[in-house]
């Protein structure tokens, strides 16, 4: 619906029904608002159902058209600290530059009187988004507050962010944006991807078809779940893997891969380190001689395992997965490394009472990690 209105939004006539439209909405007709509600209901409907598959839930839906009446309210403060200035054509704009010279404004009202719409062509702020910082941090009291949305719009962050500072509000010192890139060459069978379910559908098709290929599915009580949850960590781990505010090239094959640096190969690691503890009786090992952990494998993995709380704070700082994604993957390899090279079975009672402790260390480690990227860790592949 988007990109056939921009189309038709090229008609000088449409572009008029749609501005009649828009104001409409803001005088509050009622054949127009509740039209509105309408598609409003049904879009958060599928929101709740595709988030649902992703394991992230909402505790609120309010979007900047929540703030219409409060935007006034805003004008209206605007106004009376003297930051509202007017054009000749009658706009409202906001001198953001340093010698008050208006070599840089934003503007935050139009001529005829309605409220702004973040739009990516021009510095503009919706009086909306500052009616809903302010109300958000009121009800809140919000440590922080952050901004996630595509790098296109950094500048508008910034100058909303300047704007509430203007208006007298130092919480806006601990507001941040946190920006993400684009996703290039993402294809479906269908083709071009549009929909997060299409990429969602796709991924648990491929993964279960590559699971049905390997001799363990059989024993797997429900494929198309573990499918979904493994596909998931592909994404998510190809998505986290950088900067998140960097365009990447997507590829399926680097992505489902079941060795390397991939989100199948953390799933797989995890469900082999659970089985290891399911075939010792699952029980927590009392009495554990760390002397017996003297090969360079097993101090490997202690030492990686001590740098976990120190990616973790990193994380927190900057608003990177990066970190934790790189720690779990190296992780997941020394563990690999050290499962070959430090047999529980047929060792010593109390090296193999020392060596499944390890095991168990790392599993915990990697199933927190992978749940703190919005990962479930599967227990069988």
């Amino acid at each position: 619906v988007y990109v056939q209105i921009n189309k038709a939004a090229e008609d000088e006539n449409t572009k008029k029904l749609a501005k009649d439209f828009f104001r409409k909405l803001e005088e509050h007709d009622e054949q127009t608002l509740s039209l509105w509600k309408q598609f409003r209901d049904f879009s958060i409907e599928e929101y709740i159902r595709i988030y649902k598959r992703l394991g992230v839930h909402f505790d609120e839906y309010s979007g900047e058209s929540f703030y219409q009446e409060k935007a006034q309210e805003v004008l209206k403060m605007l106004e009376n600290k003297g930051l509202l200035q007017k054009t000749v054509k009658g706009t409202g704009i906001v001198d953001l530059s340093e010698k008050k010279d208006l070599s840089l404004v934003s503007t935050v009202m139009r001529s005829d009187g309605t409220s702004l719409y973040i739009t990516r062509q021009f510095l503009v702020i919706s009086c909306r988004d500052l009616a809903a910082a302010i109300d958000r941090m009121n009800k809140h009291s919000c440590d922080t507050m952050i901004y996630v949305t595509d790098k296109s719009q950094s500048n508008h962050f910034q100058h909303l962010f300047q704007i509430l500072k203007l208006m007298g509000y130092d919480w806006a010192e601990r507001c941040q944006h946190v920006s993400f890139g684009l996703v290039q060459g993402m294809k479906t069978r269908r083709g071009e991807v549009i929909f997060l379910e299409d990429v969602l559908n796709e991924v648990r098709s491929r993964m279960l078809q590559n699971m049905t290929s390997a001799k363990t599915t059989k024993e797997i009580q429900d494929p198309l779940e573990t499918a979904e949850k493994v596909g998931l960590a592909a994404l998510i781990i190809q998505d986290f893997r950088g900067l998140l505010s960097s365009d990447y090239q997507f590829s399926w094959d680097r992505a489902l891969q079941s060795r390397g640096d991939t989100g199948v190969f953390l799933q797989y690691t995890h469900a082999r380190l659970h089985s290891l503890e399911q075939m010792h009786g699952n029980a927590q090992p009392t009495d554990v001689n760390v002397a017996c952990l003297q090969e360079p494998g097993a101090i490997s993995v202690l030492q990686h395992l001590l740098r976990y709380d120190e990616v973790l704070y990193r994380s927190s700082q900057d608003l990177q997965p990066k970190h934790i994604v790189s720690y779990l993957l190296t992780l997941s390899h020394l563990a690999a490394v050290a499962h070959k090279a430090l047999p529980v079975k047929g060792s010593a009672p109390e090296v193999a009472q020392a060596r499944l402790c390890l095991f168990q260390a790392a599993r915990s480690v990697l199933a927190n990690g992978m749940k703190l990227l919005g990962i479930t860790p599967v227990t069988q592949m």
